[in-house]
């Protein structure tokens, strides 16, 4: 019999207990911080059991640095025995983990007593060589929690999909959002802020994205840049790449980034693709 074996390793605050829930629901047997002398010992009774237990998920913890030492050997033996084995890994943005970890209010395991950021550069310093064995490295940055558990469940399912689009916009005044992957700088175009009928709305609003869109310039643009990702997407498509992050900016993140980010996402959903949009600061005041 061969057994299934999911190792899921990444950095706290990435996802990895929704990743293991996500595997639990899919029928996998599921253990946190089994300790690597002990994997394969618990796999043979998982094989003797009755009925004998095929899925099995063991999720991987830096706090234990040994276990980790000695978790890349474990790994390679699991392998050699035959078992359908992965190692999948979780990562995300230093910027991003230091935002979950201050809205939970929770202190990084590896740095009780300092700060987060500091609990980070431990913990990616301790996982590489865990990072380097793996099959599957899932970016968790711009997902959300059931992005990420359909996000576990395909790539264990080895089910293939078109890469989905995450558009975001913004205005460059707050700031470049992080992880972007391609960015498109909009201040060229007609800015609706300087029409006094236009200044109060947002590129939600179908005169202010008329504006904008129909515009010489807008509609030049839009043309070129809708055909651009239509011969860019398919080639992602063929290399599995999950999802791409792209981001739209103007200066205030009210008018053209957000009538160009609704226009491409229509746009993109017409060919059957999964798009998801963040106006980040549309709701900010002129």
């Amino acid at each position: 019999m061969t057994t299934r074996v999911i190792f899921v390793g990444g950095l706290s605050g990435s996802g990895k207990s929704t990743a293991m829930a996500a595997l639990e629901d899919h029928g996998f047997y599921c253990a946190d911080n089994l300790p690597p002398p002990l994997v394969e010992q618990f796999l043979d009774l998982c094989a003797k059991s009755s009925p004998p237990i095929e899925k099995i998920a063991l999720a991987l913890d830096a706090r234990e640095a040994p276990f980790l030492t000695a978790m890349p050997g474990v790994v390679q033996r699991v392998r050699d025995a035959g078992h359908a084995t992965m190692l999948l890994f979780l990562e995300s943005s230093d910027g991003e983990l230091v935002r979950r970890y201050r809205e939970t209010r929770r202190v990084h395991p590896l740095s009780p007593d300092g700060s987060v950021e500091q609990g980070i550069a431990e913990e990616r310093r301790r996982l590489r060589e865990v990072a380097a064995l793996a099959d599957r490295v899932i970016d968790t940055n711009t997902l959300n929690v059931h992005q990420l558990r359909a996000e576990v469940v395909r790539e264990v399912a080895g089910e293939k999909r078109p890469t989905v689009v995450n558009l975001t916009s913004f205005g460059f005044r707050y700031g470049t959002p992080e992880a972007l992957e391609l960015l498109f700088d909009v201040r060229f175009l007609p800015n609706p802020y300087f029409e006094a009928s236009l200044r109060e709305g947002t590129g939600l609003e179908g005169p202010v994205s008329a504006y904008v869109l129909e515009s010489e310039r807008g509609a030049a643009f839009f043309g070129r840049l809708r055909d651009w990702l239509g011969f860019l997407l398919p080639l992602y498509d063929s290399e599995g790449k999950a999802y791409v992050t792209i981001g739209v900016g103007c200066t205030g993140g009210r008018h053209r980034s957000v009538a160009i980010a609704e226009a491409l996402a229509a746009a993109v959903r017409e060919g059957g693709r999964e798009v998801n949009v963040v106006h980040r600061d549309v709701e900010k005041s002129t």
